[in-house]
């Protein structure tokens, strides 16, 4: 199930230079959060997008990574804020990633989006 809307290189990449060098090393941690981000937007949009990515048409997968990636990085950047150029500016990486994943909650919840996307 890991890594089926996202990679960890986009989470990464989110989290941003000063992320713990220690916690994006670790594949383990990284996969369970992945299945914890994907497990999350399933709940969340009452639809299970890793057994239906298949059939999803691919303008669409790039709004999953995106909000996949989005709850990973913001877990990267919890893990520890001390690498980041004081608190403030982890702070608002999170806040950052925060909105843009509410952003694109918001349009995956909606029933006639959901099913343009299959």
């Amino acid at each position: 199930m890991s890594w089926t809307l996202t990679t960890s290189g986009a989470a990464i990449a989110k989290a941003g230079k000063n992320a713990n060098s220690t916690i994006v090393a670790s594949t383990a941690t990284l996969a369970k959060w992945s299945d914890d981000a994907e497990a999350q937007l399933a709940v969340l949009t009452r639809k299970n997008w890793v057994t239906d990515y298949d059939t999803i048409t691919a303008n669409f997968k790039p709004a999953l990574s995106e909000a996949v990636s989005d709850l990973i990085a913001m877990k990267i950047i919890n893990y520890d804020m001390s690498g980041y150029i004081g608190k403030r500016e982890a702070e608002t990486m999170l806040d950052v990633l925060r909105d843009n994943f509410s952003r694109i909650l918001g349009v995956l919840e909606k029933d006639n989006v959901r099913e343009v996307m299959d």
